[in-house]
Order: C-alpha cells, then structure tokens, then sequence
C-alpha cells in the first residue's frame, strides 16, 4: 500500500460514505480490503456500501450505528456490524410482507395479543418484563401503528432487551430507512450497549 496508510484510506472511505459518495466509498474500502483481507472494517463498508448504491435502505442508519459502537470497542464493533449484516439477508422482504398485510388477516393467521392489550396489562400495573417474557413463550405482540411501535421499542430498551430492541429495529430501518424516530432509537441503543460493555 505503499506510504498511503491503511487508516488514512479508511478515513477518505468513511467521509466519502457520509457525503453520500457510495461509489467512491466502495472503492476505497475495496482498496483498503485487497491490500488488507482480514480487515473487517473494510469488508464491513464494502457491504454497506453496496446496499447504500443499491438503494437498499437502513444502510447509512447502521453506519452511523457501526460508527458510535466504534467508538466504545473497536473490535466489537466490527463483529456486531458483521453479524447484523450477516443476519440481514431476506429480513427485509419478509418484513415487507408483514406491514403489507391488512391488520384483520394479520390476526386471522397469527395467534397473538395486540399491543392495546399489552398495553393494558401493563396500565394495570404489571411488571413490563414479567409480562413480556410470559407473553414472548407463549404467543406474541401484534403492533399495527407506528406510535405504538415506538413506544415499544422504548420499553425494550428501557428494560434490558437491548438485543431483541436492536433487532426489531434493524427490520424497522430496512423497511423505513429515513425515519428520524427510529434512527434516534438506534443512536440511543448505541450509546446504552457501549456504557454496559
């Protein structure tokens, strides 16, 4: 790679990936990746480059998620980052499929309780986790509005389900990719996994 330096390069890739120049971005982690194959950062933008090109949304959101886990743990970062793109495949149009779905046949093919429901047990003065880990083995939660799902994944959030928290919020994003709520709650999922490791 010669006097060019593998972070300058990685450094040029990131700030060509926020600017929105995938292309440029891609190239530059491909460099960094052909000189460097066990680089997982590199491999890592390479990705997310790609689906940002493709058009395929959530990409810049688990970018600058890639980028505050970074911060805390470099090495995590890059294993966490892997396995949610590793995970990704095909979660988008099945989740696509879900929110297609009219809510009454929703209901009609799933066994579940609606969130409303949910919501009540919980006005009534119900421990969240409690209620949730009884609920998660025996049926599930059916969310219709995008409010609600919010205010859910707030709870997740709130009371240590961080994991589940995350992955409900990696479909969301495919699905949503713009949405400001849902980026914050990432950000803010973020920082809470780099205070506890």
């Amino acid at each position: 790679m010669g006097n060019i330096s593998k972070h300058k390069i990685l450094d040029q890739a990131k700030e060509s990936f926020s600017k929105e120049d995938y292309k440029v971005a891609l190239e530059k982690f491909a460099e960094v990746l052909q000189n460097f194959p066990n680089s997982k950062e590199a491999y890592n933008g390479v990705i997310l480059s790609e689906m940002a090109m493709s058009g395929e949304g959530g990409a810049e959101a688990l970018f600058d998620y890639y980028e505050i886990l970074k911060e805390e743990d470099k090495e995590e970062a890059d294993a966490i980052m892997s396995e949610i793109l590793k995970n990704m495949d095909g979660t988008i149009e099945q989740l696509g499929q879900v929110f297609a779905q009219p809510l009454r046949e929703r209901l009609e093919y799933e066994d579940g309780i609606l969130y409303s429901d949910f919501q009540k047990l919980l006005d009534e003065g119900g421990d969240f986790k409690e209620i949730f880990e009884n609920i998660m083995f025996s049926t599930r939660v059916i969310i219709s509005d995008r409010d609600d799902f919010i205010d859910f994944l707030e709870k997740l959030i709130e009371h240590d389900f961080a994991d589940m928290a995350l992955s409900y919020l990696e479909n969301a994003l495919s699905v949503y990719p713009s949405d400001k709520l849902l980026r914050k709650l990432l950000k803010k999922l973020a920082k809470g996994k780099g205070k506890n490791s």
